[in-house]
């Protein structure tokens, strides 16, 4: 599936989609980019090292990125996602040097010299700083699948706004406006499909008993989340929306959607929301593709069958974890 980039703002969630893409050999994750979303992009960088740590795979070279949006005030979600981003787990730091260079260094470097794919699982301030300095660069990104936006799903932290894209909407819409210029698309997956992702605590309880040593990680990481669902929403469990997106990218028949031209709104009561142009109002070449529809049940056995092993190293196979059927 060649190289990619997965450019993040860990977060719980964003974790749990890291330890995916760790697990799946279709996958060479060339590096890893940090922005200001969930957390603070330079205590993204840790946390991402912490599931590098865990994952044994800390040859991979995590990049800090920018720490405040293009142009609104920083605004975390850490009321989500603890004080630490990693569900006040408190886990400790990985020690060791920095690779040299920024996020938009390393971005950069790399599409001058290759094609890659990206996979965009926070606010996409980097990216667009990026393309607004080099647009030629959008050529060479191979596929952009972004977690962010909406389309019938109401949003995360507004009305009509899903997080990622509230935090930084300058970006999101730089984005999308400069792909559909370069006749490009985005894949976006948003709460329409991610919604449906939900980590419960039978789940939970299932994942250590097959694999005690990344169940306790999980476990430890998610605690706080499944809280906060609890109070806010009323959902027994935890939504983990970052996780689809590596799956989607990995295997298409994950999620079903439609190409549109989508806009996004950069600011006032409509701040980050997805306007997605489904009915072709504005007649326009799309410059996006929105998933609407997942099987959550295929996405569990998936993201488990890549993530658990069993005593002797090997990994689950999606027919080994049939019992999700029941849980």
């Amino acid at each position: 599936m060649g190289k990619i980039i997965i450019d993040c703002d860990p977060g719980i969630d964003d974790s749990l989609a890291l330890m995916l893409a760790l697990s799946s050999p279709e996958l060479e994750i060339a590096g890893i980019t940090t922005v200001s979303g969930n957390v603070p992009a330079d205590m993204g960088t840790g946390n991402a090292r912490k599931v590098l740590r865990q994952m044994g795979r800390l040859d991979i070279p995590v990049y800090t990125g920018e720490s405040v949006p293009l142009k609104c005030s920083y605004t975390d979600a850490m009321d989500t996602h603890g004080r630490d981003g990693l569900g006040e787990s408190f886990l400790p730091e990985v020690q060791g040097e920095f690779p040299e260079g920024s996020a938009l260094e390393f971005l950069e470097k790399t599409l001058e010299k290759e094609k890659i794919s990206i996979i965009a699982l926070g606010p996409m301030t980097n990216l667009a700083k990026l393309f607004l300095k080099r647009p030629e660069l959008i050529g060479q990104v191979e596929e952009l699948v972004s977690m962010g936006g909406n389309f019938r799903s109401h949003g995360n932290c507004s009305p009509v706004a899903e997080y990622n894209y509230w935090c930084d909407p300058d970006a999101a819409a730089v984005c999308y406006e400069l792909f559909g210029e370069a006749g490009k698309k985005i894949e976006m997956i948003g709460l329409d499909v991610t919604r449906k992702i939900v980590l419960t605590p039978n789940i939970l309880e299932y994942i250590c008993r097959l694999d005690p040593e990344n169940g306790d990680f999980i476990r430890k990481i998610t605690g706080f989340y499944m809280d906060f669902h609890w109070e806010y929403e009323k959902i027994i469990g935890c939504v983990i929306n970052d996780p689809l997106a590596v799956a989607y990218f990995i295997d298409r028949s994950m999620c079903r959607g439609f190409d549109s031209y989508t806009a996004v709104a950069a600011d006032g009561i409509c701040r980050g929301q997805t306007v997605v142009d489904s009915m072709d109002f504005w007649k326009k070449k799309p410059n996006s593709h929105i998933l609407t529809e997942t099987d959550s049940g295929k996405f569990m056995r998936f993201f488990l069958s890549r993530v658990l092993k069993k005593e002797d190293g090997s990994r689950w196979r999606e027919e080994e974890l049939s019992l999700l059927e029941s849980l």
